[in-house]
Order: C-alpha cells, then structure tokens, then sequence
C-alpha cells in the first residue's frame, strides 16, 4: 500500500471517525482505525460493533492495500504534522508516514481480524435539510436517557407518518423531561418509526458538525432499512443498529389544555434560574416558580440549609390564572437554552401537572418538564 493526500484531507477524515474507535480490552483491534486504498479512494473506516463510520479521502493512489493503525495515534501525529503533503507505504506490519522532513513508522496490525462492516445495502431512502437534523439532534439529545435499564429510552425516536404531514419527529425522554423536534423530509415516501441508538445520534451530529468545510452538502441521505440505518453526508458514511424496542406514546404526557400561559424572556429568566440555583437544595435541584397574574411577574426562590436563600422577580405575560410549580432547575435551563428564540412561553396546568415550555414564535419544538413533588 503506497498513497499521497494533503494533511487537511486526512485529519477531517481522523476527525470523523477516530471516535468510534474507542479502547477496547476484549478486541484491541477495535482502538484501530483501518485505511483501505483501492484504485480509485482512500477509505478510513472505525467500528465498536454496534456503528461504524466510514470516510473518504481524496488521494493519489500508487499502490492499493490495507492495514489497521492505533486511531488515537495516528489522530495526534498528524494534527502536528505541517500544512504539506502526506505520503504513506506499508511495509511488514509498520505504516510509514512521510511528511516534509519528518518520517515516522507506526506499529499496527493486519486486517485480517478485523470485524466486517455491514453492507449498506437495500432500504427505503430519505433526504433531509443537513442544518434541520443537526439542530434537531441538538435539541432532543440531552432528554434521552443514559439509564441501560430500558434501552427504547437511552435512544432518540425517528418517526416519519406520510398520512400525518411531511415531517420527521424526532423526540427523546428520561421521564423527568421530554423534547419533541419536528423538520421537513425533503424526499421520502414510506412512513417509519424506529429508534435510534444515542451513539449513533451523537456520532451523526458530529459528522454534520465537522465534515467538509467549503464544500458542505445541504442535504442528509438516509437508508432505512429492518434494522439498520445509514446515513450518507459528504464523504462520510454512518452504519449503525437500531434499537430493537417499541417507543412509548409519549403525546400522551404532553397536556393539551392549560389554566396558565406565561411569556417570558428567555435570557432574563435563565439568568434568575442560574442565580436561584446557587441557592437550591443538591438533593432535588429544585426551584420555585410563582406566576402573580395581577402583577403579571414570575416570583423565584430557592433554599438551601447549605448555602442559603434566594428570591427574585422577573416581569411577564401571564394570561389565565396565578399559579406556581417546582422544578428541577438543571432540566428547565437545558429547555431553554435549545430554544431559538428571545422569548417563550410556558404553559401550565397546575402544581403537580407536566409544564409546557416552546419558542413563542415559530419554532416546532416542545419540551416537557415534570414537576418536583413535594
């Protein structure tokens, strides 16, 4: 195997999938990225079994071949390598990494024990607007569960319904909290509900966030298929599993009709919230929300038999009746600052009730936070 490109072109591609590659006791080969040349690309490729990412790397070719290298390795040697082309040659079990005056060689292992990534195969394809599903990823990531116990909850729901509208929904829970994004599908004619692995979720809002630079595609390409998901952005390609599980019906928990809508500035309450959480008791994060609709203010206070007490008011809209709820202030922040706007609106039943938190104007995105029992 002998290859020459450019030291931009491979660290982006090192960037993509050198996360995957994750130390792994039980299979070292797994902390191995593996560069397969052929004829016509340089493919760096990265699994852990469950994904697998897969970038290409525009390259001069002069002799095809494969070999598996350290992924952390190769990742920090290159970062440091000048602004200059790269030239690599295998030679026995060392890839050789000539770079201006530096020439290095870097123990690896065959490719002979390396798992086989799943083919790409047959399924129902997808376009979606690059820019929506990455901040619908970002939106939705943080509610889902990081608890193993039920593993349809540590995912992120995609569910497409052709007889509804032309929207993917995108939701995620831990059942303290809840998001619900929806953004258009381009192009899709099938509809699908499935689960998404968090991983995968996290891995794919990494590649939109780092693949190409002046070059961005506009659109995602995904392949559905019973029980895999690829999904194809510039030169990079993500295969992954799907959670095999039936996601609850989660619209049940969202209220629909409420005794209170408050409208707010985001930035002025999240400044309050962060103050009040100085002053919040470590065991329930909790803080009190008061809304005085004849004084149309939200009155906010915690206590702490640690660090103190804490009130203040911040002026609002409050239509409807005065009323008050307690909620973890970590969750209502999170809430907040995934919304795109300066102000918002939350509405809300009574103390013991789910409280609904949106952008006031246009965005389609809901968050559900439960109330703090006390």
């Amino acid at each position: 195997m002998r290859f020459t490109c450019t030291k931009n072109n491979l660290a982006n591609a090192l960037s993509l999938v050198s996360s995957v590659a994750a130390k792994n006791v039980n299979l070292p080969i797994l902390n191995n990225v593996l560069i397969k040349a052929s004829e016509q690309k340089v493919e760096l490729i990265a699994t852990n079994l469950e994904l697998a990412i897969i970038s290409t790397v525009r390259a001069k070719i002069e002799e095809p071949g494969e070999f598996t290298v350290p992924a952390k390795t190769l990742a920090d040697f290159i970062n440091l390598l000048p602004e200059e082309t790269i030239t690599f040659e295998l030679s026995e079990n060392e890839l050789s990494v000539a770079c201006g005056k530096s020439n290095t060689k870097i123990k690896g292992m065959p490719t002979d024990d390396y798992p086989v990534i799943p083919n790409a195969g047959e399924g129902v394809g997808y376009l979606l607007k690059a820019g929506a599903l990455k901040k619908g990823l970002s939106q939705v990531f943080a509610s889902a569960s990081r608890n193993d116990i039920r593993p349809e909850l540590s995912g992120i729901l995609f569910c497409y319904d052709t007889e509804k509208d032309k929207e993917l929904t995108m939701a995620a829970t831990d059942s303290y909290r809840l998001a619900e994004k929806k953004i258009p599908v381009e192009q899709g004619e099938k509809s699908f509900r499935v689960i998404l692995p968090l991983r995968t979720a996290g891995e794919i809002n990494h590649v939109l966030s780092l693949s190409g630079d002046e070059q961005k595609e506009d659109n995602v390409r995904i392949i559905l298929s019973d029980n895999q998901i690829v999904v194809n952005y510039n030169s990079a390609q993500i295969i992954s599993r799907l959670v095999d599980g039936e996601y609850p019906d989660y619209e049940q928990i969202i209220p629909n009709n409420f005794k209170t809508e408050v409208t707010f500035s985001v930035a002025g309450l999240s400044k309050e919230i962060k103050a009040a959480s100085l002053f919040s008791s470590q065991a329930v994060s909790g803080v009190n929300f008061e809304f005085d609709a004849v004084g149309g203010v939200i009155k906010i206070s915690s206590v702490s038999t640690q660090t103190g007490a804490y009130s203040s008011e911040v002026p609002a809209e409050i239509k409807g009746e005065s009323n008050q709820t307690f909620l973890n202030h970590r969750y209502f922040l999170e809430g907040l600052s995934n919304l795109s706007a300066d102000e918002a609106k939350l509405e809300i039943i009574n103390a013991d009730s789910p409280c609904l938190l949106s952008a006031q104007k246009g965005e389609n995105f809901k968050y559900v936070v439960m109330p703090i029992r006390q």
